[in-house]
């Protein structure tokens, strides 16, 4: 074989190893549930009339989450689709840090403003988290469809709205069917946000799971939760799946030919999107005040381990064990998912079926559907059969970070990697490098922005996962999310004031990633 010219077998054999650990540590545990299940428990919870319950307030708030995020997502797409105003580049990065906060934060954010939380504060928090989801899938389509049918339109006498309806509207349906069916899935998986914010009352699928394995023991009736949730999160998939096969192609432009500046109407939606990216910095301005409302008195019992030893580690020792487990999560992230983006890639480049390689490439993403709380329940019914028993490990919070991160390195490196001019590989390999120092010099330095940005993106949502992280983390290990967690459900002032402390350096770090993301961003490649 010529040199450079990619080879089926190294490339099958490199996605062996992703697929591995996703068949030890994601299809295994899963597989229990769903056994766990199906067994003799599954008939009562299916007719207990507090499981649909459950089921139809987790719906419920998915779908008003939803629309609330649809709704004021659009006006940023606008802005940052359609306009030429300065400052876009900052409402880019704006709106991006709300979903990549920690959930715990988010939570206790929201409840400094709604106090004990409910209905609406769950629904506003969880869509709080998801605009962003909204306005940049959408916008990543709208900056390059034609203007030219919507002036057409207008001089032809449409109004703005029967143009937008008309003409603008279904050429977007396709982004938005996507971005809002990822927003229902994030919503109805939401864990962190329900829990704090449920008070007791409110539960969905995701923080029953997390009470009938940790406080009640009922095994049997969280694997059948867990089996329901996921028959749903399948359903949501398929519909997602059918709803994009719809989309139909567009001739697109360069966003130099869609953007200028707004005019008369149009400055209402400006406005409408500047008051939403305002608002979405009113629970986070909130939380450091919160945070400060004793004087400095949290952050200095940050030290200790709350009232009256409420904690089995001090608060510095919290940031301590998340910062060794985000750092070990991201290592292992990053060695997986670019094992997977070069087979990926380079099963692309030989004659592999296409089918092969997108069911490979979906296999991956796997664990971006199904949540984190049934993940970390997994573990704790099947890894002690592994010898060590591994629920016992420090590995044990790295290896479920990991999995939950490696499709976002995935998908960070992927597009990058893929859009690579295949001629400037091929001149390496005329000139007689072998295929791996093509790979070294060519596509690695080519991708390092990407790999930098994919390990921030990696460490920042690590350093805030909270569902599995609560499963596995053990209290003399406790990480920061689980550590915010255990102080809110604990009484006394002192424990909260720590909460708020804690989840303000939290959320500092996880913003100084999204800057750091954003300002690597690679032109208008990569996929969110």
């Amino acid at each position: 074989m010529a040199h450079g010219r990619p080879g089926l077998t190294g490339a099958l054999a490199a996605a062996a190893v992703p697929l591995g650990f996703l068949a030890v540590f994601f299809l295994w545990p899963v597989a229990a549930i769903v056994q766990l299940g199906l067994g003799d428990g599954l008939g009562a919870v299916l007719l207990a009339p507090s499981t649909w319950k459950i089921v139809g307030f987790t719906l419920g708030q998915a779908a008003a989450a939803t629309a609330v995020a649809v709704i004021t997502g659009m006006p940023v797409a606008f802005l940052i689709a359609r306009t030429s105003l300065r400052g876009n580049a900052f409402i880019r990065a704006a709106v991006m840090v709300p979903f990549v906060l920690p959930t715990v934060v988010v939570g206790l954010a929201f409840r400094s403003l709604f106090g004990e939380g409910g209905p609406v504060a769950i629904i506003l928090a969880n869509a709080f988290f998801n605009v962003a989801v909204v306005a940049r899938t959408v916008a990543a389509l709208w900056s390059h469809v034609d203007r030219r049918a919507e002036d057409a339109a207008r001089s032809l006498g449409a109004s703005r709205l029967r143009t937008f309806t008309s003409v603008t509207l279904p050429v977007l349906r396709p982004a938005i069917s996507s971005a809002a069916a990822v927003v229902f899935l994030f919503c109805a998986t939401s864990f962190g946000v329900v829990l704090l914010l449920g008070g007791g009352e409110y539960a969905t699928l995701e923080t029953e799971i997390y009470l009938r394995t940790v406080q009640l023991f009922d095994l049997t009736g969280a694997a059948a939760l867990s089996l329901l949730q996921i028959t749903s999160v399948v359903a949501v998939l398929v519909i997602g799946a059918v709803l994009r096969r719809r989309s139909t192609t567009l001739r697109l432009r360069g966003r130099a030919d869609t953007t200028r500046r707004p005019a008369g109407g149009e400055w209402g939606i400006v406005a409408a999107a500047y008051l939403v990216v305002l608002a979405l910095f009113v629970p986070i301005a909130s939380l450091v005040a919160k945070s400060f409302e004793s004087g400095l008195d949290g952050y200095r019992a940050l030290g200790g381990t709350g009232f009256r030893g409420s904690l089995q580690v001090t608060g510095w020792e919290a940031v301590l064990n998340s910062l060794r487990a985000a750092t070990d999560a991201t290592l292992l992230a990053l060695v997986l998912g670019g094992i997977s983006c070069v087979a990926l890639v380079t099963l692309g480049r030989t004659r592999a079926r296409p089918s092969l390689v997108e069911g490979i490439d979906t296999a991956l993403m796997l664990p971006l559907g199904v949540s984190a709380v049934t993940v970390g329940f997994g573990y704790l019914i099947t890894l002690h059969l592994l010898p060590g028993d591994l629920r016992t490990s420090p590995l044990l919070v790295p290896l479920a970070q990991a999995l939950v991160v490696t499709p976002l390195v995935i998908r960070t490196l992927l597009p990058v990697l893929r859009a690579i001019d295949t001629r400037l590989r091929q001149a390496a390999a005329t000139l007689g490098a072998a295929p791996l120092r093509v790979w070294r010099e060519v596509d690695l330095p080519l991708a390092a922005r990407s790999f930098v940005a994919a390990t921030a993106f990696a460490f920042a949502v690590a350093l805030g996962e909270f569902g599995a992280t609560s499963f596995l983390a053990r209290p003399e290990s406790a990480t920061l999310p689980v550590v915010i967690g255990r102080l809110v459900a604990r009484p006394g002032e002192l424990n909260n004031q720590m909460a708020y402390a804690c989840c303000t350096l939290l959320m500092l770090v996880t913003v100084a990633i999204v800057i750091v993301v954003d300002r690597l961003r690679v032109g208008s490649v990569g996929e969110f």
